[in-house]
């Protein structure tokens, strides 16, 4: 079983940054691949960030390249998500996520699940 807690959320201005962190249980981060992904009202949940644990790869939604960045520290077992130039649009509950194998992309291959941490920016 794999624990994850996110944490960072918050209320930001548009054009400001937040950092999210997520804990995970020890062990999971050197084995599992981890990603955020994020719901707004109404909406899916919708894929944002993934990092390998094998060779670090990252990915990212098309609509947050450039102005996020996902990373990881192996000895603190925690994932970052450094987000900056914050849209209104980008205001979502953000989940931590972790799977072994599958795509990156496909919200199905993410076994474990975070509670979430809320964004919120405002214009």
């Amino acid at each position: 079983q794999v624990q994850l807690v996110e944490s960072g959320g918050g209320l930001v201005q548009a054009g400001g940054s937040l950092r999210l962190s997520c804990a995970a249980s020890v062990g999971a981060i050197r084995t599992y691949e981890l990603g955020w992904f994020r719901q707004a009202p109404g909406r899916e949940r919708e894929f944002v960030a993934a990092i390998s644990w094998s060779d670090d790869g990252t990915y990212y939604a098309d609509s947050v390249k450039g102005r996020f960045t996902i990373s990881r520290d192996n000895d603190k077992n925690t994932v970052y998500l450094q987000m900056k130039s914050l849209k209104p649009e980008d205001t979502a509950v953000y989940y931590c996520t972790a799977k072994r194998g599958g795509s990156p992309y496909n919200i199905d291959d993410y076994a474990y699940w975070g509670q979430g941490t809320q964004v919120t920016v405002s214009s």
